[in-house]
């Protein structure tokens, strides 16, 4: 899969993707994918949405033919909102799009929907395994001595996120990655989400290692220490029943922060937009034609 185009953010170059063509009749949605993965993951969710909308991926910094910094600060969510209005702005007429997001792509966009300045230019937003880091502070926060059945929801999830602690010792989860990465990846996806013939992408072992940064820059400081982050952008979060990273519960209370939320349940595991990207794609197609409607009656 080769770029359609390089954009710069800063000092930093995406590389950028696009199935479809750009009309002004079209709805333009934007894919941010996660860890440890590439814009490679959006294939078959973006030729299903390509029927009837202009599709926009790229490779976040760190991954795919995107730059990859080295220094953990260059990974700051403040950067990753600025790349993601560096790709807005390079879109034909720069037109207001649709936004989706897997995994940390979809923890990184909550940075933007968020922010009060950007939330024009979204008109929707779908979030799937991915929360808002600081929505997930204050909702441990919440949880922490108080009752027992709330204490035990931190706990679960906790238990889930075991991999968070393990990336923060220094050097070791890169030099896994870096050795390792193209063997594991696979077989990851085949032993923990039971989906078969999955091959590394060509960056896998660089995508695992630099994306590291991800979490060492972000995780701690915005849950330690959350931001209250509110949000107007008409928001679907796909909520997957057989996530081995997140549970359910995370989402409880969301609504505090949103003026317009959906809550969809999906079956299926942390990665079901590779074994159910056609059902993937379809949710998110029937939410933008849903708020297109909607856009178009207020016009009229």
């Amino acid at each position: 899969m080769n770029p359609a185009y390089y954009v710069s953010s800063g000092d930093i170059n995406l590389a950028v993707y696009t199935w479809g063509v750009a009309e002004s009749n079209k709805p333009t949605i934007v894919l941010v994918h996660g860890y440890p993965d590439s814009a490679h993951i959006w294939q078959n969710v973006a030729q299903a949405l390509a029927k009837d909308n202009f599709v926009v991926a790229y490779d976040v910094r760190g991954a795919g033919l995107s730059s990859k910094p080295i220094k953990v600060k260059d990974y700051d969510l403040s950067l990753l909102s600025a790349d993601l209005v560096a790709v807005l702005d390079s879109l034909p007429n720069t037109p207001k799009v649709h936004l989706v997001g897997h995994d940390w792509g979809a923890i990184q966009s909550w940075e933007s929907v968020t922010e009060p300045k950007l939330q024009a230019r979204l008109l929707s937003f779908t979030a799937i395994s991915g929360p808002c880091l600081d929505h997930m502070g204050f909702w441990m926060q919440q949880r922490l001595g108080v009752k027992a059945q709330s204490m035990k929801q931190v706990l679960r999830q906790l238990a889930h996120s075991w991999y968070i602690v393990f990336f923060q010792i220094p050097v070791l989860a890169p030099a896994i990655w870096r050795n390792f990465g193209n063997k594991m990846w696979p077989w990851l996806l085949k032993n923990q989400e039971n989906i078969h013939g999955v091959q590394a992408n060509p960056t896998q072992a660089q995508d695992g290692e630099y994306g590291v940064n991800l979490y060492k820059a972000n995780m701690l400081p915005r849950v330690m220490y959350p931001r209250e982050r509110h949000s107007t952008v008409p928001t679907q979060i796909m909520v997957v029943t057989d996530d081995h990273f997140m549970i359910p519960d995370i989402w409880q209370g969301v609504e505090r922060w949103l003026t317009d939320v959906s809550l969809v349940e999906m079956t299926g595991g942390h990665w079901l937009i590779l074994n159910k990207s056609t059902e993937f794609a379809a949710y998110v197609q029937q939410f933008v034609a849903k708020i297109e409607k909607k856009q178009s009656n207020a016009i009229n």
